[in-house]
């Protein structure tokens, strides 16, 4: 009933497009553990009015069927401020139209009357002890998508079997229910709640318990530039840094108002490098800035830069970030338990193609450390479980500049690791030190661990599949590779089909999927290359590290090899120009 999409639909059909038909009508979006994610537009392979509709009455009919008592808790719905003129599509209709879809049957929704951070989302399903959340969001991704995240009772992101269930449950649910198209009856109903106010006094409020230096934080000289790259996350980063009584930071005027447009950046992406970050490098130089902090426009990740002495500006990546917060929430954490008993009970997680550094910290200080499969569901997931049983969940990362600094969101977190970031880089000019000089330290102390990671855009699946079967079938039938150019093979587990040659019974430990592909492979001299595909985006990503022992500080050999591998990586088992795969450009 959107006329616009109605609109392009017909249009297509008086043109007999066939082929656009097709695109639109051919197969439907596909619900897995990160929920949709896709383009706004016509049709039921795009997010639009009448898939919302669908997904959410699937949603709703497998929460009836998990919970006795959904329409006493309710769900909580949040979104961004993404939009599209074209389509009529914007995130907050998305949204509206969801909670039309629970409130018709009868169920509370907690509906933020304004846009918000995606970690609000489950930072309110546990505050409120709630059944489920969703988060209508795409991230990072281009102005022309959007998507449906979704959260459990437990505050983490749904895995295996619930996006089974629900997909299930949206194929038996696709015609929509009466009055499905009229969001304005919640605006009367009883059921509907507003969470914003609320949320928005006790989070600033919980995130204060990783506040240690209030002190330092209040003297400190050192200014700090945000940008929230067109998004949602200048308002919250500006009130976190208020709980911190930190001076906020100098905000990138051009960026800091939401934008589904997006103008000054060709990817919203932080990760995507320095290109994301030219005005904030402009500010800071204007405003003596010496630390940038940039968000995705959904304020879930953080990517973090510092001017060097010698002016160059250097960007961390997640894994160098991911070491330094590592290195700050455990020194912060033993400095206030000096209970040697205590240890025992700490965590710390991060995703498997992510650095190993905070094992190498857990193995010298004596916490524990344990990597999960990629993403933070996994690690929500299995933070709740370690919470549950009376351990203590410090930090998780992962290298995709995700970090989940503060146990009250089971989620990655940008606006807290913005506001912590900060007061570690406040607390280390105390001592004369940068960030960049104490992650040099971090390295010194627990051995160097250099990492390079990026990847290849491809948009045929077969051809994917076709590159994967041959590193399966490498030197004749059901053979991996035994060596990359000069780099001797000396381990592989791939998680696809189950398979780990580290094992004695050779089956991997963590959770195998058919449905994506991941292969790594361990080499002789120590280094670890992991090859995988993207859940969200026509990207073959590759993941690679080289970890040295304490002491040794020869930084520039180590480079230097595992560039070499990286070539060998790209050239014998990517194959880039045989397979027509477009290298990432900046």
């Amino acid at each position: 009933q959107n006329p616009k999409t109605s609109a392009i639909v017909k249009q297509l059909l008086a043109e007999g497009n066939a082929t656009e038909l097709q695109k639109y009508f051919g197969s439907r979006m596909e619900f897995g553990t990160a929920g949709l994610r896709a383009a706004m537009g016509a049709g039921i392979s795009h997010m639009n009015d009448l898939t919302i509709i669908q997904t959410t009455q699937g949603f709703c009919r497998y929460l009836e069927k998990n919970f006795s008592d959904l329409k006493k808790r309710g769900v909580v719905i949040g979104f961004d401020a993404r939009a599209h003129l074209s389509s009529g599509g914007s995130s907050k209709r998305f949204a509206r139209l969801a909670a039309n879809t629970f409130i018709s049957q009868g169920v509370p929704v907690y509906l933020f009357s304004d846009i918000t951070p995606t970690p609000f989302v489950p930072y309110t399903v546990t505050h409120l002890k709630l059944c489920a959340g969703i988060m209508v969001t795409a991230s990072h991704n281009p102005k022309q998508d959007n998507g449906y995240k979704v959260y459990w009772e437990n505050g983490a992101q749904i895995i295996s079997p619930h996006d089974k269930g629900i997909s299930q449950a949206i194929e038996e649910n696709q015609e929509p229910w009466p009055q499905a198209w009229d969001d304005k009856l919640i605006d009367s109903s009883l059921l509907l709640h507003d969470p914003y106010a609320m949320v928005n006094k006790e989070y600033f409020k919980d995130i204060q318990k990783q506040c240690f230096h209030r002190n330092i934080n209040k003297e400190t000289n050192l200014k700090f530039v945000h940008t929230s790259v067109h998004g949602v996350g200048h308002k919250f980063v500006q009130l976190a840094f208020k709980a911190f009584d930190l001076s906020p930071p100098f905000a990138v005027p051009e960026q800091k108002d939401p934008d589904p447009e997006f103008p000054t950046v060709k990817y919203p992406n932080p990760e995507e490098g320095k290109g994301v970050l030219t005005l904030s490098f402009a500010l800071a130089e204007k405003d003596g800035a010496k630390i940038i902090l940039a968000n995705d426009p959904d304020a879930d990740r953080l990517a973090v830069a510092e001017k060097q002495e010698s002016g160059e500006w250097k960007v961390f990546s997640g894994n160098e970030l991911g070491a330094l917060l590592g290195w700050w929430i455990f020194t912060c954490w033993k400095n206030h338990n000096r209970n040697n008993c205590a240890i025992k009970d700490v965590y710390m997680l991060s995703s498997t193609v992510s650095s190993k550094i905070l094992r190498a910290i857990a193995l010298k200080e004596g916490f524990h450390f344990e990597e999960t499969l990629t993403g933070f569901k996994w690690m929500g997931n299995r933070a709740k479980q370690l919470m549950d049983q009376g351990k203590a969940v410090l930090f998780a990362f992962e290298e995709a500049i995700g970090y989940m600094c503060c146990p009250a969101v089971l989620d990655k977190d940008g606006v807290s690791a913005a506001v912590i970031t900060a007061e570690m880089a406040s607390f280390l000019a105390t001592r004369n030190l940068s960030l960049s000089q104490q992650l040099k330290a971090v390295y010194d102390e627990y051995g160097f661990h250099i990492t390079k990671a990026s990847y290849f855009i491809c948009h045929d699946p077969k051809v994917i599949q076709q590159l994967f079967d041959n590193l399966r079938n490498f030197d004749g039938k059901n053979t991996y590779p035994k060596s990359c150019g000069r780099f001797k093979v000396s381990g592989i587990r791939d998680l696809t089909t189950g398979y780990d040659s580290s094992q004695p019974d050779q089956k991997a430990i963590l959770p195998t999927s058919k449905s994506s592909q991941m292969i790594t492979f361990t080499f002789a001299n120590g280094g670890v290359a992991t090859m995988r595909t993207s859940g969200t985006e026509p990207k073959i990503k590759y993941y690679s590290e080289l970890c040295a022992p304490p002491g040794n500080s020869d930084v520039e050999q180590l480079k230097k090899e595992l560039d070499e591998l990286v070539n060998a990586l790209e050239k014998h088992f990517f194959q880039p120009e045989k397979n027509n795969l477009q290298r990432k450009t900046e």
